[in-house]
């Protein structure tokens, strides 16, 4: 599989942050920013040229995060996503496409799928 560029993966994060944000409102669940990357907080003088300064979020309930998503910052060479769902082991590990969207391996990962593990986090059985 060819690697997709550092512009396709942040346009697929820019979508995956308004999926995230999107499902956490329609299940009543907080959307909540953790981290800027760090080449914009230190950034001084320099233009930031990314498409967002965020780079990691959480999906929670009652204060308490069911899920962490983050990306690379701009300095890794294997850049990706990654999925972690909090008190358990279940994570996953997603790359752009070369030709867009996100890809959990060989297989397209979609708003649907993503609705699914927030739904089985809620109900404890992801």
């Amino acid at each position: 599989m060819a690697h997709a560029t550092d512009g396709q993966l942040y346009s697929a994060w820019i979508d995956l942050l308004g999926w995230l944000d999107a499902e956490a409102a329609a299940r009543g669940l907080t959307f909540t920013k953790i981290a800027d990357f760090p080449d914009y907080i230190y950034r001084m003088e320099r233009p930031y040229d990314l498409p967002t300064t965020v780079m990691s979020v959480s999906v929670g309930t009652g204060g308490q995060p069911l899920l962490v998503a983050a990306v690379s910052p701009r300095h890794v060479d294997l850049k990706g996503i990654s999925l972690r769902l909090m008190g358990g082991s279940k994570h996953w590990h997603l790359h752009a496409g070369p030709e867009g969207g996100l890809w959990e391996g060989k297989r397209a990962f979609t708003r649907e799928r993503l609705g699914l593990l927030l739904t089985g986090a809620v109900q404890g059985v992801a």
